[in-house]
């Protein structure tokens, strides 16, 4: 039975697009609906392939952003300028076209209620995806656990699921600490850096709460932050990590 879930996550299937959502300028939200979905966990990401008249393929994967409770499955998409996919993805794919999925893939960057907590989650740009995943997950859930949430991005206008990120502020349990690398708004008095040491040393609960520690954006900040937070006396065996390409933050 097992070897029978693997072999599906891993055939290809033909989505149909049913939601389309712009969350930033680059960034779009697109809710697929598929014959075949078993189901999925927070963190996890799918494959999506684009098939030209030629014949040529590009393949690319994408977290996750909805949790295990709702049936679609939501992908958000950050335009690349150099991108194969994403710019297909994000400006032209339409309601009701169709694109081939496969998954869901990925085993370690994911966490399920039965888990517990606190958490504590790093992003920063597109990494929050599957983040947002697992906070949703949490309130889909029904769960208590403590959540803390700490999102680095270029600018407000570059901040994906702003006004969700709002509501979830204003939720017991929940801390959304946001800080712009390059432009703030207008009368900002929050952070206005990389995240750093100094930084996570402010907002990061305590070692002593031995908080599970998720961290996902570019491989750089990922790197710094893991680091930075063994160095703050956190179990690395409480800290997981996923990481993509440089995307100039």
């Amino acid at each position: 039975m097992a070897g029978t879930a693997v072999l599906g996550r891993l055939t290809w299937q033909v989505g149909r697009v049913v939601n389309s959502m712009v969350e930033t300028p680059r960034v779009k939200s697109l809710t697929l609906e598929l014959p075949a979905w078993g189901g999925h966990r927070a963190g996890q990401h799918v494959d999506l392939r684009l098939t030209a008249e030629d014949g040529y393929q590009a393949v690319r994967s994408y977290s996750i952003a909805s949790p295990p409770e709702v049936g679609s499955v939501v992908v958000t998409v950050e335009r690349l300028d150099d991108g194969e996919v994403s710019p297909y993805l994000v400006d032209e794919l339409r309601v009701d076209d169709q694109i081939e999925v496969r998954g869901p893939i990925g085993g370690y960057f994911v966490w399920e209620i039965s888990q517990g907590g606190p958490l504590f989650l790093v992003s920063g740009g597109s990494g929050i995806v599957p983040l947002m995943a697992m906070i949703r997950h949490r309130l889909a859930g029904g769960s208590e656990v403590p959540i803390m949430l700490l999102y680095s991005s270029r600018s407000h206008d570059d901040v994906i699921y702003g006004t969700e990120l709002e509501a979830l502020a204003a939720m017991e349990g929940i801390r959304v600490v946001q800080t712009y690398t390059r432009v703030q708004p207008p009368g900002w008095e929050g952070y206005s850096r990389r995240i750093d040491e100094s930084l996570l040393g402010d907002v990061a609960p305590p070692p002593g709460e031995r908080p599970l520690i998720y961290i996902c954006g570019p491989t750089a900040l990922v790197e710094g932050v893991a680091s930075s937070m063994v160095a703050l006396g956190h179990e690395p065996t409480r800290i997981k990590t996923e990481r993509f390409g440089p995307t100039g933050r």
